[in-house]
């Protein structure tokens, strides 16, 4: 089964970043922030917070602006980015393996015959429909409401 040689949809910690910035950046939607202060709420170093947000800039998800009181802000609406857009930019393909991916497709010469294939075409449009529909202003909105449920009022 040479299709599965190579799975494709691993989060690396570049992914894992990325979306974390985007998230970040929904959170506080129309403002700038400084690449210092996103490393520090995400805890990311600066230098691959920097690659990442060129990356994003190059993609046009963020846009950045230069000066002292510069920083970095999305460039579109949070519900118009999604997962899939940002794992994609950063991971390449969502496919579990080759031979049933859309962008990279590979041959397998047992693929004709091999009972796997459904399978893994289920895995991938099912994953795709999840994070295609993932938007980051419902990333944002999840995010307000698990940090209000966390706050722990001592005032009593």
């Amino acid at each position: 089964m040479t299709g599965t040689t190579r799975g494709f949809m691993k989060i690396s910690f570049k992914g894992d970043y990325a979306l974390k910035i985007i998230l970040d950046l929904a959170l506080r939607h129309g403002q700038v922030n400084s690449i210092k202060d996103i490393s520090k709420r995400q805890d990311i170093p600066e230098k691959f917070l920097e690659q990442i947000i060129t990356l994003l800039k190059g993609a046009g998800f963020v846009k950045t602006i230069r000066g002292p009181k510069g920083g970095v802000l999305l460039a579109k609406e949070p519900s118009q980015i999604t997962m899939g857009d940002i794992v994609r930019l950063t991971e390449g393909p969502t496919s579990p393996i080759t031979c049933v991916s859309r962008s990279c497709y590979a041959k397998c010469s047992y693929e004709d015959k091999c009972a796997f294939k459904p399978v893994f075409e289920n895995v991938r449009d099912k994953t795709n429909e999840i994070i295609d529909k993932t938007t980051f202003e419902e990333l944002a909105f999840k995010s307000r409401q698990l940090e209000e449920k966390n706050i722990v009022d001592y005032s009593i």
